[in-house]
């Protein structure tokens, strides 16, 4: 589905001439240092240049929600996406600073909003299944939701777009992400599992019981990162998923922020490990 090559170091040593040239002692800037370097290896240019730099939210509803693990009920996902519509969010704020490009994409919440010039409708449903009893979504919703993502992010590299960062809005998903996490990692509930918004004792007791019910309910389909994302993941995570990849797939650059995108990166490097060279986090 993906060609994703990795990020040639032929002009590696071209690069780091170059910053160890400037008027500076060597090194002396740090991160800032290997932050260009990486910027300049995945632009293949020794002077890179940030073209229209963008910012994607993807929003998703999920089943879970209903279950007791979150502060707030799914109904917040779609009063989120209204706000980001009308510029309210500290997202707006900081993309406005940053002088960043904004949408916002459904990709399948309960309470779908009116049409606005900010908002993307890629809609894979109103929300997914609870995991701990059925698959969050079927392996066709979640290989087109990599392909709704791909789609996305072509869209803005087309435009000129070079880099692009990949947020969400969605309630309850980060029992997705912590599920998705043990899946993939093999680590254990305790280390994947967090309180997420600030949950009390009771509900974050329910959401390590709802993920554990699901990892024993579906450990034999766990075969492979597609079958862990249509299992436990959730519509925006695989647009998530998708959209990383279609960047890597052209050879720009991922911003990554986040516990729920890293997860979505995680998955998208177990699918495809070249795309890990194109991600900034």
């Amino acid at each position: 589905m993906f060609k994703i090559e990795a990020v040639s170091n032929h002009q590696l040593e071209q690069i780091k001439h170059k910053i160890d040239a400037k008027t500076k002692p060597l090194g002396s800037l740090g991160k800032l240092e290997t932050l260009a370097q990486q910027l300049a290896l995945i632009l293949e240019c020794d002077r890179p240049e940030l073209t229209k730099p963008t910012q994607l939210v993807f929003a998703g509803d999920h089943g879970v929600a209903e279950l007791g693990v979150s502060i707030a009920s799914s109904e917040v996902t779609g009063q989120m996406v209204a706000n980001f519509c009308a510029g309210g969010a500290a997202i707006n704020v900081f993309c406005r600073q940053a002088n960043m490009n904004f949408k916002v994409i459904d990709c399948g919440t309960k309470y779908e909003q009116p049409d606005h010039p900010a908002l993307i409708k890629q809609r894979l449903g109103d929300c997914t299944e609870p995991f701990n009893v059925n698959p969050a979504m079927s392996d066709q919703d979640a290989m087109l939701g990599l392909r709704f993502g791909q789609q996305i992010a072509q869209d803005q590299i087309t435009q000129g777009c070079n880099i692009i960062g990949i947020g969400e809005m969605g309630i309850a998903n980060t029992t997705s992400a912590a599920a998705i996490m043990m899946a993939l990692t093999g680590l254990d509930l305790e280390y994947c599992v967090g309180r997420g918004t600030g949950v009390d004792d009771h509900s974050f007791a329910r959401k390590k019981e709802v993920i554990s019910t699901a990892m024993l309910l579906h450990n034999e389909q766990l075969t492979s990162p597609l079958q862990v994302l249509a299992t436990l993941g959730g519509f925006e995570i695989a647009q998530m998923t998708g959209a990383m990849l279609g960047i890597a797939q052209a050879k720009k650059v991922i911003l990554v922020d986040g516990f729920i995108s890293t997860v979505a990166a995680l998955l998208a490097v177990k699918m495809y490990p070249n795309a890990r060279d194109y991600m900034i986090f």
